[in-house]
């Protein structure tokens, strides 16, 4: 026999799953690679894409002599597993959980089943991935893409904080409402909003404030923060001395001008109407103040949310339409303000956005402002 040549075959990784890795790593998420390849070949791939250093493996016959106390420190030092059955999956997957991870398992062949069934979130190759793999999994891939798995944390991450600043922006505004009720009690005043007025407040602020948070892009450093504890509270301590603030300021302040208006002598159903408009237009500028939960207001992307915009000036409109119209007027209550009746809402939706930018600042400053 004469040798001709030889002839290599490569299957190189995709530049986009090395970039994916790496967004893992920045991102506080450990990626280990499970195969039942060869070690050296295991650990060339791994060091390709940035897992592992290229020297440690570890071998199926190695994690059959551990016990799981032993897998369990092996779990967490080794970054690639080589010559591994399904067996040796469900095991590493488990002592993964055992040190406290949530973890997401990836694979395509019917032997990938068992650890994908058992992980926290279970990913099947939509292209290459058997039924089996798919009907074990909680999502499948469409693309077959690890790049993919990546976005949908960024998507996952990008939505948890604008819920966290919704809440951030519905709470203060309701507190802010209903500590203007009782303040209102308790000093033996003229109750400000009638049932149908505050009713008109949270329908018109639910169904236009409050989605716009829900279009915001994702925090630039999220993708830089590590990974939440499964325990935290969704409401940290600083989120409820923000509620408390908010609340107080925009309940108290709406209080002090109602006391005001009424010293002055003005009619009750004026200061109704500038009352209910004064709640709303304050929700409004703080919508802004919301956008972000610790950064200033004006920045770089103030106007990337398109939908912040045009829920605003659809609350403008529906304020102004409960105010002038005359329909409008009898179903509520209100009756038309003049032009100088204006200074009080707008006023206290300027003071309210400027107070709650300066208390950024300072929790900046003081590194209490923490998501």
């Amino acid at each position: 026999m004469i040798l001709l040549g030889l002839a290599g075959i490569i299957d190189p990784p995709r530049d986009e799953a090395i970039e994916a890795i790496k967004a893992c790593s920045e991102a506080g998420i450990t990626v280990k690679m499970i195969t039942g390849d060869h070690a050296a070949t295991a650990k060339a791939i791994g060091k390709e894409m940035g897992i592992g250093d290229g020297e440690k493996a570890l071998q199926g016959r190695d994690l059959e002599k551990m016990n799981d106390q032993e897998l369990k420190v092996a779990a967490q030092e080794y970054d690639i597993f080589a010559r591994t059955s399904p067996e040796h999956k469900l095991r590493l997957v488990e002592a993964l959980q055992a040190n406290g991870a949530i973890c997401a398992m990836t694979g395509d062949g019917v032997n990938d089943a068992p650890a994908l069934k058992k992980a926290d979130v279970g990913i099947a190759m939509g292209i290459k991935g058997t039924e089996v793999t798919k009907e074990a999994a909680e999502m499948v891939l469409a693309d077959d893409n690890f790049s993919t798995i990546v976005s949908a944390v960024e998507e996952g991450r990008r939505v948890y904080d604008n819920l966290k600043k919704t809440i951030l922006f519905i709470l203060p505004t309701n507190g802010a409402e209903s500590f203007l009720i009782m303040a209102s009690i308790l000093f033996g005043t003229t109750i400000p909003l009638t049932p149908v007025q505050i009713l008109w407040v949270n329908m018109v602020t639910s169904v236009t404030i409050s989605l716009a948070l829900a279009f915001e892009n994702i925090e630039p450093d999220a993708m830089k923060r590590p990974p939440r504890s499964p325990k935290a509270s969704l409401l940290n301590g600083y989120f409820i001395w923000r509620i408390i603030f908010v609340s107080l300021l925009i309940g108290g302040g709406t209080l002090a001008m109602n006391l005001d208006m009424e010293a002055n002598g003005i009619a009750d159903n004026v200061i109704k109407t500038v009352t209910l408009n004064t709640i709303v237009i304050t929700q409004m500028f703080h919508l802004f103040n919301s956008r972000s939960i610790s950064k200033f207001a004006f920045n770089k992307d103030f106007f990337s949310n398109k939908a912040v915009f045009v829920v605003s000036a659809l609350l403008i409109v529906l304020q102004l339409g409960i105010t002038y119209l005359p329909f409008m007027n009898n179903l509520f209550g209100t009756t038309p303000l003049k032009m100088e009746d204006w200074i009080y809402p707008v006023g206290m939706g300027i003071a309210v956005f400027v107070i709650v930018e300066i208390e950024k600042a300072i929790m900046n400053k003081l590194k209490l402002a923490k998501l």
